[in-house]
């Protein structure tokens, strides 16, 4: 059975949020930006079509005038505290999914005001109370089911959320590749897959298509009390001196979060939910629930950890003394499934020890000395990296399109920059030229480099050449040439035969590139 749940959602909270750190915001249309791209929008920017996930460019263009702003996690949850604190005077079991949404059991608090509508009503005004503009409330089984309910502000009847759900779309469920293989199977909506047998669902998708089907049904997305959280699991730590300031005691918080997953770890668990609780040097003694949508990874839950206690210790009415004791409570653990390594070897938290690394690196070496590749537009392959120091912001990766005139595919295996010094020759051993017309002076009959096998050898194919005009609005621009070769050592053997790419440029010849 599910848990009858109470959603609280407060829309556009991170637009609400940045108004609160800045009051001129609130006189402007504003846009939340995430990543390049926009996270929230206020209303009256919705009005002029500034919708969710367009960039920032587009955001300006449909909405002169427009404030755009970075999306702040720690802002966010320092403006909803006050939200949580209202809401917790009906019920100590808050549970919070982020900032701006939060959930309720509601069978003791709806017996207690008298029904559900009641709660419902009671609730909206102590959330209303603290300023925030909107708020939407929606009663469900279950958390999932509750939050959508919340979208539409209903009461979803004891035992009716499958049908409730039956007509929403399955990239409601959360998990975007999981949603586009139901679609392209003909799996449209929650009521769809609802219909299809469990087993088979577990057959073709594993886990994640379980849980999806578990949500779908109106459950919850693990079977409940799937594992009861081993008292000896609670991580705390004591603080002395007291912390009062957001650094020193998240400091303490990411060693107790890297020290709780690694105890679930190593027992095959994983922790879906974590109560994270503090006491004061005062004897005041607080209590936060944070909810994720799957398993907890130690940088999710010490960027959860941090952003509570600079909720408590930064928002207006927090706490009145520093830290004195700092604990992690596992609150639902689940067994863990496998998992796809990152490429350092590890999960999130290798990615942070190589970010370390870099990081150090750069000290050591200067800030240019470490970079990493980003696609961009060119023609040649050489120009289409861009290599961008580390900790600099990248721009967001949506592929490139290929420039008009760029030399064919396939790409490359082996980029050399700078190009290496070569010889093309003709079958007279002259050297082979291209007029301004972009035709061969002779076809091309040796490449000698020192790069190559052998120092190169006959061309046994090629193709081009393809002639570029290199800036060619600039006085100072110059016109090249590129070719594909095949050089081998005239043998049969075509393991002996190397592929590349050759460049002629004011009258002098280079190898850029080389094939598989």
């Amino acid at each position: 059975m599910s848990t009858r749940t109470l959603a609280i959602w407060c829309p556009d909270w991170p637009v609400v949020a940045a108004r609160r750190e800045d009051p001129e915001l609130a006189r402007r249309p504003v846009a939340v930006l995430a990543k390049a791209r926009v996270l929230a929008a206020s209303a009256e920017a919705r009005a002029e079509r500034v919708v969710a996930g367009i960039r920032r460019r587009e955001a300006e263009a449909r909405c002169p005038g427009i404030a755009v702003v970075e999306a702040d996690p720690a802002a966010e949850v320092r403006a909803f505290e006050a939200v949580v604190r209202a809401v917790e005077t009906f019920t100590p079991r808050v549970e919070i999914d982020r900032p701006g949404l939060l959930a309720i059991p509601t069978r003791g608090p709806s017996r207690y005001f008298g029904g559900d509508a009641a709660l419902i009503e009671v609730v909206r005004e102590a959330v209303l109370a603290t300023g925030v503009p909107e708020v939407r409330l929606g009663i469900a089984d279950g958390g999932f089911a509750a939050r959508l309910a919340a979208r539409r502000e209903e009461v979803v009847p004891g035992g009716g959320t499958p049908a409730f759900l039956a007509p929403w779309s399955v990239s409601l469920l959360g998990d975007p590749d999981l949603a586009g293989v139901l679609v392209r199977l003909g799996i449209h909506t929650l009521g769809d897959l609802a219909a299809l047998p469990a087993a088979s669902v577990l057959a073709r998708f594993g886990t994640p298509g379980i849980v999806a089907h578990r949500l779908a049904h109106g459950e919850e997305p693990h079977p409940p009390a799937l594992t009861t959280p081993p008292p000896d699991l609670v991580e705390s730590s004591e603080l002395d001196p007291p912390a009062d300031r957001v650094d020193a005691a998240a400091f303490v918080g990411k060693a107790l979060a890297d020290r709780l997953l690694d105890r679930l770890a190593s027992r095959g668990l994983a922790c879906t939910r974590v109560v994270i609780h503090c006491e004061t040097e005062h004897g005041e003694s607080y209590a936060r629930c944070w909810r994720h949508e799957g398993a907890l990874t130690p940088a999710a839950l010490a960027e959860r950890v941090r952003w509570q206690l600079d909720g408590w210790l930064t928002a207006q009415g927090g706490l009145s003394g520093g830290l004195t004791l700092l604990r992690l409570i596992p609150d639902e653990v689940i067994p863990a499934s496998g998992r796809q390594l990152g490429f350092w070897g590890g999960d999130q938290a290798g990615a942070d020890r190589a970010a370390r690394v870099f990081a150090r690196l750069q000290g050591m070496l200067g800030p240019d000395a470490v970079v990493t590749p980003s696609a961009c537009g060119g023609r040649a392959p050489v120009e289409r990296v861009r290599w961008i120091p580390w900790g600099e912001p990248r721009p967001a990766d949506d592929g490139v399109a290929p420039w008009p005139g760029a030399v064919p595919g396939p790409a490359p295996t082996r980029v050399l920059d700078p190009p290496i010094a070569a010889q093309l020759l003709d079958a007279t051993g002259a050297p082979v030229l291209v007029s301004a017309r972009g035709e061969a002076s002779a076809v091309p009959a040796v490449l000698r480099c020192g790069a190559l096998p052998g120092q190169g050898g006959p061309v046994r194919a090629w193709a081009g050449p393809w002639a570029q005009d290199v800036r060619w609005w600039d006085p100072a621009g110059e016109r090249r040439v590129l070719w594909h070769l095949v050089v081998g050592d005239g043998r049969d053997d075509d393991a002996a035969a190397v592929a590349c790419l050759v460049r002629l440029e004011q009258g002098r010849a280079t190898l850029d590139a080389l094939y598989d």
